[in-house]
């Protein structure tokens, strides 16, 4: 709507000025229709956009996200099989491997973690051994400012390393128990895709809500130009001559010349030298 805000402000032509002052009420009319038709075009505008824009989300964004979520829901099932196949005793523990040797004592297994921590050489991910079926790497989050133990198999899970050995391990198996939940969530995920593709179709299928309005107003706003002819009136208005004053004929001093050389010029009486004192 913020884009139909400045359609209100039209400057008037001089014939719709004149039409306007003479009390013509069509010219009032034909103003605010001026006005509504933008504005519904504008509208319609938008809506063919955001109608775009769903179109290109069915056509491409929604199939790839589905897909990704099909994708990740089968690597988790998979992961999560590895999981059940490697179950941790709460009494015995199953043992870890980290370069090369193995660990069957759980607290133990933990310190090795926490110097393996110490011993890497930069912040790149470095593989250690294996745990519960899992690889287990390590590596430094810049982001988050923390080592991360991270357990990869068709998928990677990492975990927030702490100072405490056997608290260390235990969110390491809280991370490989926790397949029911990642799963659960990412078909909520799929799901929530599907009904949004769902409804974009249906968005996609609607007209313009406002079409039968834009067209009967676009009608008369056409009718009444033809009626108020406002394209003849605004030419005949700008070729309109201005009124000139006629000049005062004024006698042409030339013509005045002629007309006293050709006429003769009359004779005067001789006077002789002797008359110059007035004799």
């Amino acid at each position: 709507m913020r884009s139909c805000d400045d359609i209100d402000e039209q400057a008037l032509s001089y014939a719709e000025i004149k039409a306007l002052c003479a009390g013509d009420p069509r010219i009032r009319e034909k103003m605010d229709l001026d006005v509504q038709v933008a504005k519904l075009k504008v509208l319609r505008g938008d809506f063919q956009n955001q109608k775009y824009r769903l179109e290109d989300k069915l056509l491409k964004t929604f199939p790839e996200e589905i897909q990704k979520q099909k994708t990740r829901i089968a690597a988790l099932q998979q992961d999560s099989q590895i999981a059940a196949a490697h179950p941790q005793d709460k009494e015995n523990f199953c043992g870890m491997t980290i370069k090369g040797m193995v660990y069957d004592d759980k607290k133990a297994a933990g310190e090795r973690l926490l110097l393996a921590r110490q011993e890497m050489p930069n912040a790149d991910m470095m593989l250690l051994g294996t745990y519960r079926g899992f690889e287990l790497n390590i590596r430094f989050d810049s982001f988050k400012n923390e080592h991360q133990a991270v357990l990869r198999a068709e998928l990677s899970y990492p975990v927030s390393l702490g100072d405490d050995a056997r608290g260390n391990i235990t969110r390491l198996d809280n991370a490989i128990d926790n397949f029911a939940d990642r799963i659960a969530d990412a078909e909520n995920a799929l799901q929530n895709l599907e009904q949004q593709k769902q409804a974009a179709e249906i968005e996609v299928a609607k007209p313009f809500a406002q079409e039968e309005e834009l067209a009967e107003k676009s009608a008369r706003l056409a009718e009444l130009n033809a009626l108020l002819n406002i394209d003849r009136d605004r030419s005949s208005s700008q070729d309109d001559p201005e009124e000139t004053e006629t000049p005062a004929t004024r006698p042409s001093v030339l013509a005045a010349l002629g007309e006293k050389a050709n006429q003769p010029e009359p004779v005067k009486p001789f006077k002789s030298y002797l008359d110059k004192e007035g004799r």
